[in-house]
């Protein structure tokens, strides 16, 4: 059987280009350094979307449903499954890294770097409830749309699609307008993945020659217990919520491997967002659903974060000597149970909320964190995939749970879906069906 290569495919793209971009930042570091420009501005053009894309999509997902009763269910059952599986990914963290124990025999007093500006960050930066559920309220919808800020965006999106809900047949002009919005935005994303091979090839081009392949080894054992848990949560804990719900979880790796391969080139699950809630309704999940558990998780259900933030402060405590008792870990984890929700609304979100974080433990030096600086790049990818994955398993969980699951359509592989193509302005599929043709 001849094997052949189909270069216009997406998937083949993206690895060529990480492969190029981890021999050219090797050989030419100082080259490699300055590519980091080029996953930035594609990270930029992404973001510069996903605001509207969240807006459009919630709103109408919730005025479609037609039933305020049906929103609060959905609603709720998506943030308890979220508590719950995140909480479970802080708790195999904290187990794993007090077995392996990677902080310790490592001098943290010896590690250098600048971490102010973390501290920084971390320190203006509120994650007390109060400022936590204030900091949901936009000062204005406005100054939210223009920061980007996803949690305001998303209250407002949802206030504004019950208020739509109850105006019933009056509100049909809107939220046809607004679907039309929709796939112009959805078509901006189409044209900018075109070139997301070249941001993999920058972002890849400036790991490693920034910090070399060389700079994994000292941390390697902190790099390798992370990488194995995150993979121990996706196979084990994720894997035994699809059996329970029907599906496997190798065959939506796979489905989803294009978004995954696109987040490891730009280790930013924000990259995927528009992509993901594209592909999880070809799989059979409700518009509706899509377009209010995908933008929710994306701020609520981060277990590859999770996972790192329990791993990372105890690993920081092991480095600095500090024993703490199951007490003092117990404390941490209700406190990481608070931090690591916010942490999607804040850049680079990993470093200053494990400093916030460890702001609440006066006997942890934060000064410690420096340790993480040289491999937080590499760990940021392996977290953001796990995000990623976890998302998309919730949402066909909860369409599962509220009967909106329907696979008529949903493609055998992954690359039956890059055929497709753009539908019709206002057709039902025409709100989140138009990044698919990109093969």
């Amino acid at each position: 059987m001849r094997f052949k290569l189909n270069f216009r495919n997406l998937t083949v793209q993206v690895v060529i280009a990480i492969i190029l971009g981890i021999l050219f930042g090797h050989y030419f570091p100082a080259y490699g350094e300055q590519m980091k420009v080029l996953g930035d501005a594609f990270i930029k053009l992404i973001k510069m979307v996903i605001a509207p894309i969240v807006f459009f999509t919630v709103v109408n997902g919730i005025a479609n449903m037609g039933d305020m009763k049906k929103v609060g269910r959905i609603g709720g059952k998506a943030l308890l499954y979220f508590e719950i599986v995140t909480t479970a990914a802080l708790a195999i963290g904290l187990i794993v890294v007090n077995l392996v124990k990677p902080g310790a025999g490592i001098d943290a007093s010896a590690a250098s770097g600048d971490i102010s500006k973390y501290t920084e960050a971390a320190a203006e930066s509120s994650h007390g409830i109060k400022d936590f559920l204030l900091g949901i309220i936009p000062d204005n919808v406005v100054s939210a749309m223009a920061k980007g800020e996803l949690l305001p965006i998303l209250l407002f999106a949802i206030l504004f699609g019950l208020s739509l809900t109850a105006m019933g047949e009056k509100a049909r002009p809107v939220t046809a307008l607004f679907d039309k919005l929709a796939y112009a935005f959805f078509g901006i994303v189409n044209m900018i993945m075109k070139v997301s091979p070249i941001a993999a090839f920058g972002a890849m081009s400036y790991t490693i020659g920034k910090f070399g392949v060389g700079s994994l080894l000292s941390l390697g054992k902190l790099m390798g217990s992370v990488y194995i848990t995150m993979a121990f949560f996706i196979i084990v804990v994720l894997g035994t919520i699809t059996r329970v719900y029907g599906f496997s979880i190798f065959k939506f790796i796979r489905y989803i491997k294009e978004e995954i391969l696109l987040v490891l080139g730009t280790s930013s699950s924000e990259s995927a967002l528009p992509r993901l809630m594209d592909k999880l309704e070809k799989y059979g999940c409700s518009k509706s659903v899509v377009g209010l558990v995908v933008p929710t998780g994306y701020s609520f259900n981060l277990d590859g974060t999770s996972i790192y933030l329990s791993m990372a402060a105890l690993f920081v405590a092991q480095a600095s000597g500090v024993e703490m008792t199951l007490w003092q870990q117990l404390t941490l984890l209700g406190v990481l149970m608070l931090t690591s929700k916010g942490a999607a609304g804040v850049t680079g979100s990993g470093f200053i909320t494990l400093a916030a974080t460890l702001a609440a433990f006066p006997s942890i030096p934060v000064a410690g964190m420096a340790l993480l600086l040289g491999v937080d790049r590499f760990m940021s990818e392996a977290r953001a995939i796990t995000n990623l994955i976890g998302n998309g398993v919730a949402t066909v969980v909860v369409a599962k749970m509220e009967n909106e699951f329907h696979p008529d359509k949903e493609p055998e592989t992954a690359e039956t879906a890059d055929n497709s193509v753009l539908p019709a302005a206002g057709t039902a599929g025409s709100l989140v069906k138009t990044t698919t043709n990109l093969g």
